[in-house]
């Protein structure tokens, strides 16, 4: 079984509960699913969630990874050079990103609202960039974008492999299960 999850901000990617805090038992109603990787509570938008632990290990394992495409918002307008630096392996300290495909591109119309909201500032633009890795070290992005000063505001995750929100829409806390065929072997 194969479960797309549209992750709520600020949900632990968890089904074990912790106080104050929601998590995917306060979504998620099939029982025996667990999540395959994992998104941070400050990131929104499309998980995969199954039972069966060999088609968790290939989406989730380093020798298997599945492409995935992140929306971000960022403080600020991303010029010719910082694209070309967050595509090209980028030393975060800890370890170099592998080379990835980053554009910039217009606010996405189909988005829901974030509650909270993003602050506005009058006096700096945001712009959106799609990042599509096939790695995903923790905080990953949002290292990235701030690296070539760009902070990220919103982080969402639009699609995993073949599967996508622009192909299944589902807002926020939503899910629906869906045939684990179209992963790649």
């Amino acid at each position: 079984m194969l479960i797309l999850f549209n992750k709520p901000f600020q949900v632990l990617c968890q089904f074990s509960p912790q106080e104050g805090r929601e998590s995917l038992a306060d979504y998620v109603t099939i029982p025996g699913v667990y999540p395959a990787g994992r998104l941070d509570a400050d990131s929104e938008g499309l998980m995969l969630l199954t039972d069966d632990g060999g088609l968790q290990h290939k989406i989730a394992h380093p020798d298997h990874k599945e492409a995935k495409t992140y929306l971000v918002q960022v403080d600020g307008v991303p010029d010719a050079a910082a694209l070309t630096r967050l595509q090209a392996p980028l030393d975060l300290g800890d370890f170099i990103t592998k080379p990835c495909r980053a554009v910039q591109i217009a606010a996405p119309d189909w988005l829901w609202p974030r509650n909270p909201p993003i602050r506005a500032r009058a006096d700096k633009p945001t712009s959106w960039i799609a990042i599509t890795l096939e790695e995903g070290k923790n905080r990953q992005v949002r290292r990235m974008t701030a690296a070539v000063g760009l902070p990220t505001l919103r982080l969402v995750r639009s699609s995993i492999g073949p599967f996508s929100l622009a192909t299944h829409p589902l807002m926020p806390g939503e899910f629906v299960q869906v045939s684990a065929g179209l992963i790649k072997k």
